[in-house]
């Protein structure tokens, strides 16, 4: 029994010192190199030395430069070749190596280590300063010192606008430091507003007073209300608007007793001349692309809108000013069939004199094509230019003038006394008749064609009359 308990002390003595010297002999293998469960930037690096290590992560490394950022996202690139960058990771592996105790190495065998490094970097730091230097929002920033900066109501294109020059200002040495941080580690964009470069100035008591003097402007400029023009939209925003401040000799704001900005007179009424003149349309010169394949100019008639001014300013004017937002269709005193600068749209009658031809279109569609006969131009009869409508429709009419009495079967007058009929007397149409056989005005159209016409066309379709 004696022997068995020798043999075994004897054996166990084997052991630890075998579990001793394996322990030992690894925390000697671990101190020049990474311990067991090592990764570096996605490098597996146990059992490996720092140069090993280092020549993998060089490698993988990649750094093109960085792109700098200011608070209007205006961007500048500064190339790495640029500024001479180099790189490498061993000052970084020599710095982590020595917080790893080979001692303890057998932690690692329960937990590994997973690490992100950056590299050690090296650049010209004049060539650097030199970039910086000139990179755009920078430099113009140095342009001006913060005594200089001030806060100032302007007139633009757009209306009033706030330029306020002390809020938001760029911080240069407080940029450049930021860029040079980035480069060191090795970022490839920095924002210079996200990074804390940019600070706001003090106000004195005047720049405060433009800034109180600014929300009247602000609220004065804020009008919701725009026009429906057929296909077209016209927002009286602040561009509008800003002409409807009334301002004082000296070109300063004016105000009430109160302090508040004042509505100029007649202002409001200008606008609406203004975009009556442009969206009126009855007797306007209007192109028109006729079938026969030109443009021409037709001129005069009866057919349009025309925008009732004086309720239009009283509508707006009571809108402006209790500050209501909305699509808003002006009142017309007369209203085509489609609004807008092209009022003709794509259904119409077109007369077209010179050919002795009438076309009717629907949504674009040729329906009907016909030859007519229209004033006799020999005897100073002849149908008149212009865009008319169509502003009655009858049957069974006697036509009268000097000197006849005429039964139609239907009758579409365009202008005055002047329409489209049939007309059972002619057995032909077309051609040169006009010339020295015309009718008195009207326009003479086949009567099969015309009860087609007849049934097809609305009250209020424009009707284009043209040589």
């Amino acid at each position: 029994m004696k022997t068995v308990l020798k043999h075994l002390a004897i054996i166990l003595c084997i052991v630890l010192v075998s579990l001793m010297a394996t322990y030992i002999g690894l925390a000697i293998y671990y101190h020049n190199a990474f311990a067991y469960g090592t990764w570096i930037n996605n490098v597996y690096c146990t059992g490996r030395s720092i140069e090993e290590v280092n020549e993998d992560l060089v490698r993988d490394f990649s750094y093109d430069g960085l792109t700098v950022f200011d608070k209007d996202g205006n961007s500048y690139r500064i190339a790495a070749e640029e500024i001479g960058y180099q790189f490498d990771f061993i000052k970084a592996l020599e710095i982590y190596q020595k917080q790893q105790n080979p001692w303890i190495w057998i932690e690692s065998l329960y937990h590994g280590d997973s690490r992100e490094l950056n590299p050690v970097v090296s650049y010209d730091r004049q060539a650097l300063e030199l970039i910086i230097d000139e990179i755009p929002f920078l430099a113009v920033e140095r342009e001006e010192t913060d005594e200089e900066r001030d806060v100032a109501i302007i007139r633009t294109d757009h209306g009033y606008e706030l330029l306020n020059e002390r809020t938001q200002v760029l911080d240069t040495e407080e940029a450049r430091a930021v860029i040079v941080e980035a480069i060191e580690q090795s970022r490839e964009e920095v924002s210079l507003l996200e990074e804390g470069c940019y600070h706001d100035l003090t106000l004195t008591a005047p720049m405060q007073e433009t800034l109180r003097l600014w929300e009247q402007v602000r609220r004065f400029q804020q009008c919701g209300i725009v026009y429906q023009m057929g296909e077209e939209q016209v927002p009286v925003d602040a561009s509008v608007v800003c002409d409807w401040i009334e301002l004082a000799e000296d070109g300063s704001f004016a105000t009430d007793e109160n302090g508040d900005l004042k509505l100029r007179e007649g202002a409001v009424e200008e606008f609406v001349d203004a975009l009556a003149d442009r969206y009126d349309t009855v007797g306007a010169q209007r192109q028109f692309c006729a079938t026969r394949g030109d443009i021409v100019t037709v001129e005069g008639g009866t057919y349009g809108n025309k925008i009732d001014r004086e309720a239009e300013t009283a509508y707006l004017t009571e809108a402006f000013l209790s500050g209501r937002e909305e699509l808003h269709e002006p009142v017309y005193s007369q209203k085509a069939l489609v609004q807008g600068q092209n009022d003709i749209g794509s259904t119409y009658i077109e007369v077209d004199m010179g050919e002795q031809m009438l076309y009717y279109y629907v949504n674009g569609v040729q329906k009907i094509s016909t030859p007519v006969v229209t004033g006799n131009t020999s005897r100073r009869m002849g149908t008149p230019s212009g865009v008319n409508y169509v502003y009655l429709k009858q049957t069974n009419r006697i036509l009268r003038g000097p000197g006849y009495a005429s039964h139609v079967n239907y009758w579409m007058p365009v202008k005055g006394n002047i329409g489209i009929h049939d007309a059972a007397w002619r057995g032909k149409f077309g051609g040169t008749i006009y010339q020295t056989n015309g009718s008195h005005g009207c326009i003479n159209t086949p009567g099969k064609v015309m009860a087609e016409l007849y049934d097809s066309v609305e009250v209020g379709t424009p009707v284009v009359m043209f040589y």
